[in-house]
Parts: C-alpha cells; sequence; structure tokens
C-alpha cells in the first residue's frame, strides 16, 4: 500500500542498472540487441541463480526474461512483509492463478495452484521454508541422474555457497536453536530463525519432551537428517522476505553490464535453428507481452536455459513440439522430438489442516482476520521494522517424521521415501487459524496444525489445452490418489492430534474446532481430508532427469534428450520430490548446475 515510496525505489534501482549495470526493459520492442550467449526463461527461484553466476563470466551477455510483473511497485508489500506470504497468492497480480482439474480423491473439486508471476518467481510468493531436506534425498537424486555431484556429501558446499544465516529481527538470542556450523554466513540468500515468539513456543518445545519417542527435539533440521521437531529457518532477513530476486537477480542486474533483463514478456516457444551433432538445435526464444502483441525473438549462442517452472517448463517445451508425438499432433504442433515423459510425473506435496479452539488472547487470530490489529501491525512494520508482520506467520516450529518400519502402510505399499533419514509427513504448528482451504472463522482463538505428505507417491500430468501459448495448460496433481498417500495423510493427522493431547496442551486446548470433531474414527478423517487437502504448492519433476536414455526429458547435465542446445534448472528437471520444502534444494542444485555450465564452456 506504499505504491509511491516503492516505485520511487523501483526506478532510482532502474535508472541505476541502465548506468552501472545491466539494462532493464519492460517490452521486448525496447530491445536494442537480441544476440546473447545464454537465455535463461524464467527469473525465479532457479533462474535468477544461473544468470546471476553466468553473469560472473563478464565475457558473457546474458538475457533474462520473465513473463510476470516486477517485484516492485503495487501491492508489493504482500511480498515484502514477511507474515503476508500466504495472502501473496492465488488471486493477486503476481501469480499465474491457474486452477487444477477436478481432483476425484477430494471430492472432484478445482483446486488453485499457485505459481510466482513474478519476478523471484515463487521464491516471492513462497512461504519461505527453509529445509534443505534429508541427506537422502541428495544421495537418490545423484542415483537417478547418474552424477555423483548432486550426492548429499559432494553438494553441500553449495548449500554453504547460497545462504547467509542473520540474526532473528527481534534480536532475541538463539543460542542452541540452530547449529551454526551447519549454516553458510556469505551467501546471497537471507535465512533466519523466528523473528517474533509466540505462546505456543515452550508448549511445543515441552511436548518433544513429554513425548519424546514419537516428537523428538531435533536441534537443526538442515543437517541432512531433518526427523524430529526443529526451529523453522525462513528466507527473511531483518524485516524483509529474502527472493531469489532481491538475493540474485536485482544486485546482478545493478553491478554487472552483461546481463539484460526482459520482464512482463512471455515466451511462447523455442524455435528451431538447425541441427547439432544428429539432433535438433534449439537456440532462439520467442516471446510477446500478451497474446495479441507482436512476437520477438531472440538467440543464444551457447545455450538457452529453461527455468520456468514444474508447470511452466513442460508447457514451453511441448508448444516448441518437444514432446509426446501423439498429443502435440492432437493440439495442431508438429512433433520435432518426441520425449513421451514431457509434462508427466507431476509430483506435490498434498495438505490438510486441522484446528483447535484454544484459550488464550495472544494467538494471531485478529491478524489473519484484517481489521484494526493487522493495520496497526503494518503500520509497526514499515515504521519500525518490527512486530508480527516482520516475522514468518506460517509457524515457530516446523517437524518431520517417517512412519513406524513396521507400518501396514509400508508393508502394503512400499516406501517411496528416498532413504531412512528422508521423512513422510511434516507437522507444522501455528499460532492461530492456519489454512489455505477453509474459511477463517470472525471471532475465537485457535491452535492449528498443517499436515503434509512430504514422500508422496501419487503422480499427475501437465498437458496443453491447445497450442495457443496464452492458454493455461491443463494441470492434473491427482493429489492423494494412491493408496499410501491417503493414509500416510490419516496416520498424520492421527499423529497431531497425539501431539495436542500431551499435557503442555492442559487448560490452553479447550476442544476440537467444529470442522474437524468427527475425526475420531479412520473414516471420519478420511470424509475430513477429502473435503479439505489441497496443496502445499511444490510441483516437480515435470521434464525429470534420468540417467537411463530411453527414460525422462534430461541427461545427467540436466540438458535435454534428443536436442541441442536447451537446458533445464528448474523443479521440473528433478527426478524426484524433496521430503520437506523445496526452495533450499533448488537453490543449492542451481548453484551446482551453473557451474556445470560454467564447466561446459569454460568460463
Amino acid at each position: 500500500m506504499f505504491p509511491s515510496r516503492a516505485l520511487s525505489l523501483f526506478v532510482i534501482s532502474t535508472l541505476a542498472s541502465s548506468t552501472l549495470g545491466g539494462r532493464v526493459f519492460t517490452d521486448p520492442s525496447q530491445l536494442t540487441n537480441t544476440n546473447y550467449d545464454f537465455i535463461v526463461v524464467g527469473a525465479g527461484t532457479a533462474g535468477n541463480v544461473i544468470a546471476a553466476r553466468l553473469a560472473e563470466a563478464r565475457n558473457q551477455r546474458i538475457l533474462v526474461i520473465e513473463a510476470g510483473r516486477s517485484n516492485e511497485g503495487y501491492d508489493d508489500y504482500l511480498i515484502k512483509a514477511p507474515f503476508l506470504g500466504p495472502a501473496a497468492s492465488p488471486a493477486t497480480s503476481f501469480d499465474w492463478n491457474y486452477t487444477t482439474v477436478p481432483q476425484p480423491a477430494i471430492n472432484n473439486q478445482l483446486i488453485p495452484y499457485p505459481r510466482g508471476y513474478v519476478l523471484g518467481g515463487s521464491s516471492s510468493t513462497n512461504y519461505m521454508v527453509y529445509t534443505r531436506g534429508a541427506a537422502d534425498d541428495y544421495d537418490k537424486f545423484a542415483s537417478l541422474v547418474g552424477d555423483s555431484s548432486y550426492s548429499w556429501r559432494r553438494i553441500l558446499p553449495y548449500a554453504y555457497k547460497n545462504e547467509k544465516h542473520v540474526p532473528p529481527n527481534d534480536g532475541h538470542d538463539e543460542t542452541g536453536d540452530y547449529i551454526p556450523s551447519l549454516h553458510g554466513t556469505n551467501g546471497p540468500l537471507l535465512t533466519s530463525l523466528p523473528g517474533f515468539l509466540t505462546d505456543i513456543d515452550d508448549r511445543v518445545l515441552a511436548t518433544t519432551r513429554e513425548l519424546r519417542q514419537e516428537f523428538p527435539y531435533n536441534p537443526d533440521y538442515n543437517s541432512g537428517n531433518p526427523i524430529g521437531v526443529s526451529w523453522m529457518h525462513s528466507t527473511i532477513g531483518g524485516a524483509l522476505r529474502s527472493s531469489s530476486a532481491t538475493a540474485y537477480l536485482w544486485p546482478a542486474v545493478n553491478n554487472r553490464p552483461n546481463i539484460d533483463l526482459l520482464y512482463n514478456s512471455q515466451v511462447t516457444r523455442l524455435i528451431r535453428t538447425g541441427t547439432s551433432g544428429g539432433k535438433p538445435d534449439f537456440r532462439r526464444v520467442e516471446f510477446a507481452r500478451n497474446s495479441t502483441a507482436r512476437r520477438f525473438t531472440a538467440t543464444a549462442s551457447k545455450e538457452i536455459i529453461l527455468s520456468a517452472g514444474a508447470v511452466g517448463t513442460p508447457q514451453i517445451l511441448l508448444l516448441s513440439g518437444i514432446g509426446d508425438s501423439a498429443q502435440l499432433r492432437s493440439v495442431g504442433i508438429t512433433p520435432i522430438v518426441n520425449l513421451p515423459e514431457v509434462g508427466r510425473n507431476l509430483v506435490d506435496h498434498p495438505l490438510v489442516p486441522i484446528q483447535w479452539n484454544v484459550n488464550s488472547t495472544d494467538t494471531m487470530d485478529p491478524f489473519l482476520r484484517g481489521g484494526a490489529e493487522f493495520q496497526a501491525g503494518l503500520t509497526e512494520w514499515r515504521t519500525t521494522s518490527q512486530g508480527r508482520l516482520a516475522a514468518n506467520g506460517v509457524s515457530n516450529h516446523m517437524s518431520f517424521f517417517r512412519l513406524p518400519n513396521n507400518s501396514p502402510i509400508l508393508r502394503a505399499n512400499g516406501d517411496p521415501s528416498a532413504g531412512g533419514h528422508a521423512p513422510h509427513f511434516e507437522l507444522a504448528f501455528g499460532n492461530g487459524f492456519f489454512t489455505t482451504s477453509q474459511q477463517i472463522p470472525t471471532s475465537g482463538a485457535y491452535f492449528s496444525i498443517i499436515n503434509v505428505v512430504v514422500s508422496p507417491s501419487s503422480r499427475g500430468t501437465i498437458t496443453l489445452a491447445s497450442s495457443d501459448p496464452f492458454a493455461h495448460p491443463i494441470i492434473d496433481p491427482k493429489l492423494l490418489t494412491t493408496d499410501f498417500d491417503l493414509q500416510t495423510m490419516v496416520y498424520s493427522i492421527k499423529a497431531a492430534k497425539r501431539f495436542a493431547a500431551a499435557n503442555a496442551w492442559n487448560g490452553y486446548i479447550t476442544g476440537q474446532y467444529s470442522d474437524a470433531v468427527n475425526t475420531t474414527t479412520d473414516a471420519g478423517i478420511v470424509d475430513y481430508i477429502r473435503k479439505w487437502a489441497t496443496t502445499i504448492k511444490h510441483p516437480f519433476c515435470t521434464a525429470r532427469a534420468s540417467r537411463n536414455p530411453n527414460e525422462g526429458v534430461l541427461d545427467s547435465t540436466l540438458s535435454v534428450k534428443k536436442a541441442a542446445g536447451i537446458r533445464v534448472v528448474d523443479a521440473s528437471a528433478f527426478p524426484l520430490i524433496p521430503a520437506g520444502h523445496p526452495q533450499a534444494m533448488i537453490y543449492i542444485v542451481a548453484e551446482r548446475a551453473a557451474d556445470v555450465i560454467k564447466a561446459a564452456y569454460r568460463l
């Protein structure tokens, strides 16, 4: 809501970049050069890492193309004030505003499918949770793609390279709340522990002592073993969100003259430019402001890096004639490269909230409802950079757990996780009524536990609705369609109820919220899940890499198989979904991929 101040800062930044660094364009017609060494499609979590690192080679020219808006300007407080992360999407100008097809496992609901439509991509609109995931995730990644450099031991230096841990915004003593030696201190991305303590924090920690066998305390979930309850790390520096735009893109654009940025322009396809090594060569990008605007092109002499995300990257590949040939012909696109798995293997983390009524006058509920308390908090954040809005509003503690080794769920379905330290489900604890699917009550005080299946086995698809690049693709994540996913969610909710039944919550929790009063049986829990489940917004694997030459879309270098000139670096390239919040692993893999690209061209 302070557009004049934000706009003036943006103008100053843009002018500075025009004279001291790269150039910033908001319309394709403004481009004065259309020939580059590298073109990065998508200024999101991974794309900005790639662009910034490639720009370190000062003799290389880089163009970054982003479909969405600037991260500065109108309503930018929604993506700057950490507490407001959940309000950044969907149904805002920062979001693509996708919707899924009906999901049969959740009562055929069409659910919003948020993806960032802004510089920084989803790192500008996510909930800022920073979890590296399990060491097993990286080791399995390395095995599946056939490249040991992505194993936990070998890729860990890139985690330190990415991160700069900073003190919490409220300045409280964080001694003992994390393990400093596990965190970077000089990276571009700012991370921190919670900057506003709440009245449930001591109760959460007391529960880890009371029920330590089931809910142990973990001093730092970023160690490679995330099992247990830890203080949550967020991509927050001071009172502001830290995104790939603020950490990587703008510093590069403002300080390096060899990087150009074009936003408000959507890539419509990649154009074949010839043949290289017997493969179709794609080194030209077509883009336009909108469906009725003139289309422009730019050419990369070395390669195009697709970083448009798990929805955008497969859509662009398909529009370019790269995908399942029969499917492409069905929408009027001439096939060039037959890669049937483009857009397949979509995997996402399903989320189900559950709440309790509490006896408290210090929950976040007044802020969640808006009104006078929220406005006062917004004023405090603007004027002093303090208060609730300066901290992550989702949770102060995050926890990850595995099903018991003798679980009938595992016996019946196998184990889709990456290994013995990779969790099956997540519990996050909210000091208020936290949900992405229910109506927030207009009165009362609440405690929430968010349940997430983090090693799901359900697989969905991204397909084209038509050959129109400006038509949204058909998104079908097939949430909770396997018995493993559904039964693991049932187990998670029962675990959440055991957590809330600990003595630490006596006198605080006064009863189950009305939506969940029938969750006393497995059948009642299943009904509850089918009514309130949604996505936590973590799509992956739609252009997955594979060491098998006859499977997947990418090879071990993340280059598109059967084609030349295209590499993919984003969540779509992953051969598995991380068992945790994904942005940290995306940053880390992107840092490694940037070095792979540099080495390929001896930069």
